[in-house]
């Protein structure tokens, strides 16, 4: 298989695991919302180029930060199917990462959008 066949073949797999996220993870979906909502406010509010930018980082955080998460947890379930209090911890701390991007992007939300929503509180 050529080089050009094989990266064609990982996107493959790559989408492969997208599909698995939205498929079994109710927060991805959750997710996949709270994108079309941002996008489509930044259109509706024409952000700046910088604004964008913002807004890319902290929708790519999050989206990153829930796949880990989501490969670390399928990862600890076929290694230790029984409860174990390090599997716990591990997937506690995954979570935390989701947690922790999440509240960035809310931020960064908050940031760009409030003065557009409320002028007269960040204006």
């Amino acid at each position: 298989m050529g080089y050009l066949a094989q990266r064609w073949r990982s996107v493959g797999f790559a989408w492969q695991g997208i599909k698995f996220l939205l498929a079994t993870q109710a927060n991805a979906r959750i997710h996949a919302l709270a994108t079309v909502a941002v996008v489509l406010a930044g259109l509706y509010f024409q952000v700046s180029r910088l604004e964008w930018l913002a807004l890319v980082a902290a929708i790519a955080w999050v989206w990153v930060a829930e796949a880990l998460n989501t490969g670390l947890e399928c990862v600890v379930d076929l290694v230790s199917p029984q409860q174990h209090p390090k599997a716990a911890q591990a997937k506690d701390v995954a979570a935390a990462g989701v947690l922790l991007a999440s509240v960035a992007a809310v931020v960064v939300g908050a940031i760009v959008f409030g003065p557009k929503l409320m002028p007269a509180v960040f204006g």
